[in-house]
């Protein structure tokens, strides 16, 4: 089964575009399945696809795993089956009719316009390259949807102003608009040489030292502007993330196409957003 795992992985990180932390998760969730798959058939008993998922099932049950690990582990093994039938690995789909545990979402934070144009502002009264920095940070976030994780790990050569994108990860690519394009063209330009010390550093976001930003460096960042802002406790590490998404959704664009700028490998995962998306005016 390793062989066929790791085409599906590929198939994540290629063709869809995942994430390092989304093909790792996969990974070790479904290395886990092929383990106890393994170790059933080892024991003689030829069982049917359907029937050892349903043992496994139980073995993570027994094992007292949260439900939303539960449902994550269960979802990975309905994704793996779905892309070894598409690709005449299998006939069948053994997870047809597998039970998903069913997962309560916790309530999402969301700023509305008003409320990132304050954050924004906080940072803007700074005359620092610091705060140049986290300007276009901030604005960056907020217009294509990347997580901090992301935003963090990007190099100079992942911008594409010519063709107005952002290369993210092993192949995903998100578009940007004609605004943040001017924006980015003059940091790469000017803003960022203030920070750089090593020329040979490609990191597009730059500490005070001149290496890379780290997402802790850039959350506690985010935290300062968010509490003088007013908006303690509503901003967190997914805010602009989540923001990004909803207004996508509001602005009419489709579910399917926020699931590929967001790097979502379920379109469940970013339905999470429609219902508040109806919500208009915020």
């Amino acid at each position: 089964m390793k062989p066929d795992i790791d085409a599906f992985l590929q198939h994540l990180a290629r063709a869809k575009g995942c994430s390092q932390n989304t093909v790792a998760a996969y990974r070790n969730d479904l290395t886990q399945m092929a383990s106890f798959i393994s170790a059933e058939k080892a024991k003689g008993i030829i069982e049917s696809y359907d029937d050892l998922l349903k043992g496994y099932l139980l073995k993570l049950r027994e094992k007292r795993y949260s439900v939303a690990t539960m449902a994550r582990k269960v979802a990975s093994a309905k994704s793996f089956f779905k892309f070894m039938v598409a690709s005449g690995r299998i006939n069948g789909n053994p997870t047809q009719n597998l039970p998903s545990p069913q997962v309560s979402r916790r309530s999402l934070s969301f700023l509305s316009s008003a409320e990132f144009e304050g954050l924004l502002a906080e940072a803007t009264k700074l005359p620092t390259p610091e705060a140049r920095r986290d300007v276009v940070m901030l604005e960056f976030l907020y217009a294509t949807g990347l997580r901090i994780s992301e935003l963090v790990s990007l190099n100079t050569g992942d911008i594409d102003l010519g063709r107005s994108l952002v290369r993210v990860g092993s192949g995903r690519q998100v578009p940007f608009d004609d605004r943040l394009n001017l924006i980015l063209g003059n940091f790469l330009r000017n803003d960022r040489l203030d920070l750089l010390y090593d020329e040979s550093e490609e990191a597009l976001f730059l500490n005070r030292r001149g290496k890379r930003l780290t997402r802790q460096g850039f959350w506690q960042i985010v935290k300062g502007y968010a509490g003088k802002a007013g908006l303690s406790g509503k901003v967190t590490p997914q805010t602009l993330r989540h923001s990004f998404a909803r207004h996508r959704l509001q602005s009419g664009a489709d579910l399917r196409q926020v699931q590929q700028l967001l790097g979502h490998a379920y379109v469940s995962s970013t339905r999470v957003y429609e219902q508040s998306a109806a919500r208009k005016g915020q």
